[in-house]
């Protein structure tokens, strides 16, 4: 069986003016169906540029990227955007939420673009909502809701349209402890329920430790490709915090 991602020697530059910048340098790397990766490295390294890449939204220079069996490197935008919508779910850092939308409105925005009828899309939505433990939060709108309240919407948002990957960029950056360890839960589940392919960008190796299997990239390469015996069980870890409320932010 054809892994998740096939990437090989893949090259990014950009220009810059009169400079040229190699962002990614002949990059190879498999990551299976099913898969929990952490990809890291310091600023600069390219992991953001490959990031962008993976989730169809640059195409590399050079080298062959496959996605599920089908080769993108040469299509055009529409049928960059129909993969995307068909097979990749994102999550970013600052969530990306419309602030006069609603919680169930958020998530029902990828199902704008498809032909999808209302009324699907509305369950569908409210369903991807109680999968992240936000059933009775549907009509709230961002700014009634805290910052991990607002990263799971962010979540069924990109599960909405059924992804076979997750790509999340720096999906903690901006959450304390406690509530970091609550998405990375709800991302374990997600990985290990519904076999949802999770490749999660971070630059902290404790976010990183919950993932199995750590890809290190430094000035374009590919430095390290680490399997983790025994990742962090994020869920066992939130059950021995002591329990605490949380609250939405104050309007």
């Amino acid at each position: 069986m054809a892994a998740m991602i096939e990437i090989r020697s893949l090259v990014k530059d950009y220009t810059l003016g009169e400079l040229r910048v190699h962002a990614l340098k002949t990059v190879s790397l498999d990551i299976e169906r099913g898969e929990f990766v952490a990809i890291m490295g310091p600023s600069g390294s390219g992991k953001s540029t490959l990031m962008n890449i993976l989730g169809c939204l640059d195409k590399p220079t050079a080298g062959t990227y496959k996605l599920d069996g089908t080769s993108v490197g040469d299509l055009g935008r529409d049928e960059l955007a129909e993969i995307r919508g068909q097979k990749v779910g994102f999550v970013f850092q600052q969530f990306n939420l419309l602030a006069r939308t609603s919680a169930v409105e958020n998530v029902e925005l990828p199902l704008l673009y498809t032909n999808t009828p209302a009324t699907e899309r509305r369950k569908r939505a409210l369903a991807a909502l109680h999968e992240v433990g936000l059933a009775g939060r549907e009509d709230h709108h961002p700014s009634q809701l805290s910052g991990g309240q607002q990263q799971r919407v962010a979540i069924a948002r990109a599960l909405v349209n059924n992804p076979r990957i997750i790509l999340a960029d720096e999906p903690t950056g901006a959450l304390d402890t406690r509530t970091s360890v609550e998405i990375m839960s709800i991302f374990q589940r997600l990985n290990r329920e519904a076999g949802i392919t999770m490749i999660v960008v971070t630059h902290e190796p404790d976010i990183a430790a919950y993932a199995g299997r750590n890809i290190h990239f430094r000035d374009g390469r590919l430095q390290r490709d680490v399997r983790i015996e025994g990742p962090r069980d994020a869920a066992a870890e939130l059950r021995a915090l002591p329990a605490e409320e949380e609250e939405p932010v104050a309007v």
